[in-house]
Order: C-alpha cells, then sequence, then structure tokens
C-alpha cells in the first residue's frame, strides 16, 4: 500500500499571516485541500495521513468533509520542528501498515503536486527503497562566507534542489528516526538530509519547477498565477 503522509505542523511565521500558511484561502480553497485532493485523486494513493499544527484538527477534518477528501484517515499531532512532526507521522503509520508498504513525505505547503511526480516518487522507491524529489539546479552557485561576499563557485552540475515528496518504506524511515534520536539527531532539516546524516543513500525522482513551496508572500502571488495558466489549459482542451 501507499500512503501520504501531509506533514502540516509548521506555523508559518516566514509569511507574517494571522493563520498557519497551510490554512490559508487561495481562490475559495484553502491551501492543504490542494494538496489533499493531489493524493485523493490518485490511484496509486490508498491512504492519506495528516500531521496537524495543535489546535487546527478539527478545521482540517472539517475542510476534508466539506471537500470530500476520502482517503484521510489518521491526523497526527505535530512536533517542535520538523523532524519532530515527522518521526510523530511515520510511528503512527507503523501502527497500521506494513513495513515494506509506502509511505510519501509531503509538505502541506505544496499544493502544485502532480499525479506524475507522485507516480515517479512511487516508481523509484519501489524500486530502490526510498526516492527523493528533485529538479535541476539552473542557476550559477556562488560561495560565501559571511553573506555578502563571494569567495568561489560550486559547480552547478553537481547539485539538486529537493522538493517532496520523499518516499520510504515504512519500517525503514521509522528505522531510521529511533537511530537518529540514539544518535542525538533531533532536528535535521528534511528526510533527505536525515538520510545523508545517517549515512544512507537517496534516489532521485522528477520534480518541476511548478512544484513550489508556498513560504512567502510572493509564494502566493505565483501559486495564484499556476493556478490560473493550469485552469487556461484544461478550458482549451
Amino acid at each position: 500500500m501507499n500512503v501520504a503522509l501531509i506533514i502540516a505542523g509548521g506555523s508559518g511565521n516566514r509569511m507574517h499571516q494571522d493563520i498557519p500558511k497551510q490554512f490559508i484561502t487561495v481562490n475559495e480553497r484553502p491551501v492543504i485541500v490542494y494538496t489533499l485532493e493531489a493524493f485523493e485523486k490518485h490511484p496509486g494513493i490508498d491512504a492519506i495521513a495528516v500531521v496537524c499544527i495543535e489546535g487546527w484538527e478539527q478545521v482540517l477534518m472539517a475542510y476534508a468533509k466539506q471537500f470530500n477528501i476520502t482517503k484521510l484517515k489518521y491526523v497526527v499531532p505535530g512536533g517542535k520542528n520538523g523532524q519532530d512532526s515527522i518521526r510523530n507521522g511515520v510511528l503512527e503509520l507503523e501502527k497500521h501498515f506494513s513495513p515494506d508498504d509506502l509511505v510519501l513525505i509531503h509538505d502541506a505547503i505544496r499544493p502544485m503536486v502532480s499525479a506524475e511526480i507522485i507516480s515517479d516518487s512511487i516508481r523509484v522507491a519501489l524500486e530502490y527503497g526510498n526516492s527523493v524529489t528533485v529538479i535541476p539546479c539552473a542557476e550559477a552557485m556562488m560561495e560565501t562566507e559571511d553573506g555578502n561576499v563571494s569567495v568561489g563557485s560550486y559547480p552547478r552540475n553537481r547539485l539538486k534542489r529537493t522538493q517532496t515528496p520523499q518516499t520510504f518504506r515504512i519500517g525503514d524511515i521509522c528505522d531510521l528516526h529511533r537511530r537518529a534520536l540514539e544518535k542525538g539527531i533531533t532536528n535535521s532539516v528534511a528526510s533527505c538530509t536525515l538520510m545523508i546524516e545517517m549515512g544512507e543513500q537517496v534516489y532521485f525522482s522528477a520534480g518541476s519547477e511548478k512544484n513550489i513551496k508556498l513560504t512567502t508572500v510572493e509564494d502566493i502571488d505565483i501559486f495564484k498565477a499556476l493556478l490560473a495558466a493550469k485552469r487556461s489549459e484544461w478550458l482549451k482542451g
């Protein structure tokens, strides 16, 4: 089975809004609903779990009912940071699914994830045991010591920009988190970085520039533009 684990445990301070950014409404839909719908509609996803920021659980369930998100089966409390939230989520899934089942860990604030991205993440994870969604690094990458002056450059062909979903066998990712705690690793920024810190290999699946992460107000503007472009393509069909 394939389970989507949507990480919605953050408060979104960089957005400077009154509510968590995953619950901001864009075109009459909360951001998290766009994300949930992508996994709801994908035939390869059997169930959805959400790691939810404290106090918003009932709001989430109301939205799931309103927008007919029938695959949502589990709501898990968020943690004090991203690693903590993901660990809460995967350890809950461990109670309900086989160790060999896949969990697709995805940011709630990446609402433009496509069916193709989800499918490729599953494909690579089935073949290699895990997958991290990535896109090429197109920009020139400059090195700096103080954030103001460049001290050199780094070859961009050796870099990938990571996105989500990041997919693992449930047994493997639970074991990874337990071993990380034993080593005192408690604040890794993503599942892929935790894998590297623990000496594991990660494998790449195909992402997209459209699979944006809504971090700032400007990202909301880009999201709205992408929604408009997507609707225009549909109308032409």
